[in-house]
């Protein structure tokens, strides 16, 4: 490798902020560092420089942005728990995206990593026959070396957005103060303590409550709802625990959002979803208007709230990670859709059902989907019961046998080491 390389490529940084305001300040250029092995960083460079990243003769359409997820995905799984702060799982990010239909307007994440959420709402405007720039981008990341990825990313693939001229903390400056979303996608911090409630007591983002020191789930709510434009929409992956917990504060700030009928639908999504967590989360839709809106083909859904029990969806890519399939993802944004249209929708136990504000109450404000959905009917073999259970007890009786040969054969291993009775 040229022992040059390091300044090369931090003069070509430098040249590329000059070219791209947006990125000023944002890449770095210290990669003429003595400690920065020369050798390795000629590979890298070989290694990238050889990925074809022209768009003719293949169906992709981005191949420079595609490369930069691709390696933003592989970052995130190498670096387990850490990798979540600035990667959401595609399969998450192109659901919410599917559920929310982000046409035209303004599209806002609170805590948006690396960008992906906006990544892919412009790949849905541009799917449907929209253009770039048919919705506007805003955005705030507390993180100053995600923030930066966010930069890049959007840049490389000439997506504007503002997403604040530095990084900064959502709860304690919010940079977008004024602002009012058509739509908004986000991925906040799971079960977050430390989030400077102390700080903000009367702030006037907490119209259902102070939410608790100890946990920011419901101040990420709140956050979310007072950004929406009056016929806005909001969809966000929350801990499952924020579906049901009853501590004193967060249980009045769910039922004051739901008695104000803002919660349209919650998806329940299986574990191992996420390089952060194995634990299962789930997805929430808030809306301030459910009435009936004939431009967009949506019935009337006051009182109603759709719930999707979707634990049972995707499949394994590894032995600890799990994804949805583009069928899954079709298929729970289709039923949302259908609900809202009052077009093709039927309750189907064990899946989905349509619940009312009344059911909710008696359920007292608890929002897990599998409380509504119920039990998904059992096929019926035909075998009659006293021939099923005939069989299944002389499999249980062969098992119990298997079971005293095993012991026997422990105990007589174990008496040969030296440890039997």
């Amino acid at each position: 490798p040229q022992p040059t390389i390091g300044k090369v490529i931090d003069e070509a940084m430098a040249a590329i902020e000059r070219e791209n305001p947006s990125l000023k300040g944002v890449l770095p250029k210290d990669y003429s560092r003595p400690t920065l092995d020369k050798t390795r960083l000629g590979e890298l460079v070989k290694l990238v420089g050889d990925i074809n990243l022209k768009a003719g003769g293949t169906s992709v359409k981005d191949p420079l942005g595609r490369v930069y997820e691709y390696f933003l995905g592989r970052f995130a799984a190498a670096e387990g728990k850490s990798g979540g702060e600035f990667y959401t799982p595609q399969c998450i990010v192109q659901l919410l995206v599917e559920m929310i239909e982000p046409y035209r307007g303004r599209v806002y994440d609170p805590c948006c990593g690396s960008g992906g959420m906006f990544v892919q709402s412009e790949k849905f405007v541009e799917e449907h026959g929209g253009r770039l720039g048919d919705i506007a981008i805003y955005g705030q990341e507390s993180n100053p070396t995600t923030w930066r990825l966010a930069k890049m990313n959007l840049a490389i693939r000439r997506i504007d957005a503002d997403l604040g001229s530095h990084h900064a903390d959502t709860f304690l400056n919010d940079l977008h103060r004024d602002l009012k979303a058509d739509y908004i996608l986000a991925n906040p911090p799971f079960n977050m303590s430390d989030w400077g409630a102390q700080h903000l007591t009367n702030d006037p983002r907490w119209k259902y409550g102070l939410p608790p020191e100890g946990n920011a789930n419901y101040a990420w709510i709140q956050h979310f709802i007072y950004h929406l434009a009056p016929n806005g929409i909001a969809g966000f992956v929350m801990a499952n625990g924020s579906l049901s917990t009853s501590t004193r504060a967060e249980y009045a700030i769910r039922k004051g959002i739901i008695e104000d009928d803002l919660v349209d639908c919650i998806v329940a999504m299986p574990g191992q979803l996420f390089y952060t967590t194995q634990i299962p989360v789930c997805l929430w839709f808030l809306t301030r208007n459910k009435k009936a809106d004939p431009k967009r083909g949506y019935r009337d859904r006051s009182g109603q709230t759709l719930f999707i029990d979707a634990r049972r969806t995707g499949r394994l890519v590894d032995r600890t990670h799990r994804e949805l399939t583009q069928d899954e993802i079709r298929q729970i944004a289709g039923v949302y859709h259908a609900w809202k249209r009052g077009e093709g929708y039927e309750d189907k136990p064990g899946w989905w059902k349509s619940a009312t504000l009344e059911e909710i109450r008696q359920h007292d404000y608890v929002l897990t989907p599998g409380r509504y959905v119920g039990m998904a009917p059992q096929e019926d073999d035909g075998i009659p019961f006293e021939e099923k259970m005939a069989e299944l007890t002389a499999q249980l009786f062969e098992q119990f046998g298997e079971s005293r040969r095993l012991e026997n054969e422990i105990r007589k291993n174990l008496k040969v080491l030296g440890y039997g009775e």
